[in-house]
């Protein structure tokens, strides 16, 4: 490639790193004041800088164990039936499921249907127990499905690279960048955010006024909820079926709007399935009232005035902040398991921009301390090495900015370090110049020489290094996961600067008098 050409690429990527890392430079506000030259996508900081929270969160596995029971009764009602065996009762007592009436029948069935529960007979009834080995399988199961809740959760509430990964058995590493209200976060983590939508049979201003109303008690097949204001006051207990007309598993969607009044609402959208569930029952009950309840509260309980399809809204006693993060819950669906949070840690803006502050000399320092050194022990072409060496960070916080990687405190020491690598390329090349010059070689052949044999030892040493920095990406979580990256990029950038900027700069300086090269 001709001299011009080289020129040309450096000049371009130079240029495209250089706008690309401008917004790095700028606040958040700034970014979103829409100047037309910069771009709105800066380096994103992570949790140790820019601060946030941090959960680790547990399945409680007990009551996966008990949801695991009740299906498993479920099932074992099913067979029985099918194999028309006598069942004459199944009850859950603590971690088991204990059935009654014909027990070798049972077993039977439950041998042919299930392999791993221990079984045994107690006290004329036929005990079923979880195997550890299901028990492993239930909580791991948990697990996945709360990720991909957690996942779309936290995405809805627009953090910026969070991090949701497990964390070792049963548990899992929430963190969120950024995030200060940690009471609004953890309400969407924690809540499981289950909508049901059932027909009011009866209500009251209260329970006792509707139990009064009630002589032979709640029948069996129905039960009471209550809708209470904000400040928890019970305001009107509805009677309402058990078995729920429409749930939130056949919803599409969920998002924050307004009514007329500007008052926040939550407008949501039928699959096709609920879309004709829905349509049949309000088409058949108008004038009745219909509950909207999520986790056991009423929410609101209109009159259908008219049919309505795949289109629906939810008003009630919302603030924004509350319909919002309620259609996120909705939109993403109900946890399969309630989680429960072990360790919570907050990392303040403060403590953030300190590290910042602190990080941010130490590079300054260590590069000052490099580019005096090279230009000190190498004259001119010690220069070359720190004019590379600033196309090398431009570089590597375009491609970062461009990746929308997360910059972390020990991501600081990545780039510090990237530095020393890209030093060192220039280095070994520089050494082997002095030493072909020694040998009687003219300038423009040491300078070809020097990096032609130079070439294969900075590959090797840089790609060992990025495979190394290919495992923290691939198997680190966080910090780790932060300096693997900023390493990748770093070693990615000084191979270029170190052969093609470093190159063109000799080439250009001495190509035409090779007789002035001193180094």
């Amino acid at each position: 490639m001709s001299l011009r050409a080289r020129w040309i690429l450096i000049g371009a990527i130079t240029g495209l790193m250089a706008w690309l890392s401008l917004p790095s430079f700028f606040s958040q506000a700034q970014r979103d004041a829409g100047h037309w030259w910069l771009r709105e996508d800066g380096l994103t900081l992570g949790l140790d800088l820019q601060g946030g929270v941090h959960w680790l969160l547990r399945i409680d596995s007990e009551t996966a164990v008990q949801q695991e029971l009740k299906k498993l009764k479920g099932n074992a009602e099913g067979w029985a039936e099918e194999a028309k065996i006598s069942l004459a009762s199944a009850e859950l007592a603590g971690d088991s499921l204990e059935l009654r009436g014909d027990l070798a029948g049972l077993r039977k069935v439950v041998d042919d249907n299930l392999q791993i529960v221990d079984i045994s007979e107690q006290d004329g009834a036929l005990v079923l127990r979880l195997s550890d080995r299901w028990k492993r399988e239930v909580v791991d199961r948990g697990v996945q499905q709360a990720l991909e809740v957690l996942r779309k959760r936290v995405d809805g509430l627009g953090v910026r690279e969070p991090v949701i990964a497990p964390q070792g058995a049963g548990r899992i590493l929430v963190q969120m960048p950024g995030v200060q209200d940690t009471g609004a976060a953890r309400s969407v983590l924690e809540s499981t955010t289950f909508l049901q939508f059932k027909a009011v049979l009866d209500s009251a201003p209260s329970k006792e006024l509707l139990e009064a109303k009630l002589p032979g008690g709640i029948p069996a097949d129905q039960e009471v909820v209550l809708s209470q204001s904000r400040d928890g006051k019970e305001t009107e207990a509805l009677l309402v079926p058990k078995a729920a007309i429409l749930t939130g598993d056949m919803l599409e969607d969920a998002r924050l709007d307004f009514d007329r009044r500007n008052r926040p609402i939550i407008t949501f959208q039928w699959n096709n399935e609920g879309t004709a569930i829905f349509r049949d029952f309000t088409s058949a009950h108008i004038g009745d009232r219909l509950a909207a309840i999520i986790d056991n509260k009423v929410i609101t309980a209109p009159v259908i005035q008219s049919k309505i399809g795949r289109n629906g809204q939810i008003t009630g006693d919302f603030t924004r902040e509350e319909a919002a993060n309620t259609a996120v819950q909705l939109r993403s669906g109900a946890l399969p398991i309630p989680l429960v949070i072990e360790e919570e840690r907050t990392v303040g803006p403060s403590v953030g921009a300190d590290s910042i502050r602190d990080g941010i000399r130490a590079s300054l320092l260590g590069t000052s301390l490099v580019f005096i050194f090279m230009a000190l022990y190498y004259s001119v072409t010690g220069m070359f090495a720190n004019v590379a060496l600033i196309v090398n960070v431009l570089i590597l916080i375009g491609l970062m900015s461009m990746a929308r990687a997360t910059l972390t405190l020990p991501g600081i020491a990545g780039v510090v370090l990237t530095v020393g690598m890209a030093v060192d390329s220039n280095v070994i090349i520089y050494e082997r110049i002095r030493e072909e010059l020694r040998n009687g070689k003219n300038g423009r052949a040491a300078i070809a020489a020097g990096f032609n044999r130079s070439f294969s030892t900075i590959f090797d040493s840089n790609l060992t290094t990025l495979l190394t920095a290919v495992v923290l990406l691939t198997f680190g979580r966080g910090p780790v996961q932060g300096f693997g990256v900023t390493l990748a990029i770093g070693l990615t950038a000084s191979m270029f600067t170190a052969l093609v900027v470093t190159r063109a700069l000799f080439d250009f300086f001495y190509g035409a008098n090779p007789e002035k090269l001193r180094i």
